[in-house]
């Protein structure tokens, strides 16, 4: 009894599976992309800031394309794939945030803003322009040097997520 408990579960799954992936590309991360697209391309991000860290435009763009093929089955193309992302980092800057009595900042922010253009090939209506930002608090104290690598690695991987959501999983 127990072998046919397992065998009807096997069969079951192989059919629910089957039955979703027939419809399109899905992965379990919920992103929604036509069956006809089978290419993405993400071009190098520039860093237009007034204040340019060297390290983000590469690793900003790295962990988009990331983003897109390790959460879908898409084929990256080094351009004009059938989904399409460009854009540059438009804004790099540290603020103080959480004055104190003496007029001195508590804590730093850092923020990064990205503009993204989207472009699908098979669903235009899908397209967009974009700006994502994020920001990370920090206490005043601490030496940005020392977290600047783990910060920009946070936010960009914050906003690659962002643009991932909006480009194919529809938030």
């Amino acid at each position: 009894m127990k072998k046919q408990v397992k065998y009807l579960v096997v069969v079951l799954s192989v059919v629910i599976i089957s039955s979703i992936t027939s419809c399109g590309v899905y992965s379990f991360t919920g992103a929604s992309i036509p069956p006809e697209a089978k290419t993405v391309s993400v071009q190098f991000f520039p860093n237009r800031a007034l204040l340019v860290e060297p390290t983000l435009s590469p690793i900003f763009t790295d962990i988009l394309r990331d983003q897109f093929t390790g959460q879908t089955n898409l084929e990256m193309v080094e351009k004009n794939g059938d989904l399409a992302i460009s854009g540059e980092i438009t804004d790099y800057k540290i603020t103080p945030v959480a004055i104190q009595a003496d007029q001195t900042a508590a804590q730093n922010r850092l923020t990064i803003t990205v503009n993204a253009r989207f472009s699908n090939r098979f669903e235009p209506d899908k397209d967009f322009d974009s700006k994502f930002t994020q920001f990370y608090d920090y206490e005043s104290t601490t030496d940005l040097n020392s977290i600047k690598s783990l910060l920009i690695d946070e936010l960009s991987l914050d906003i690659a997520q962002d643009v991932f959501d909006k480009a194919v999983i529809n938030w």
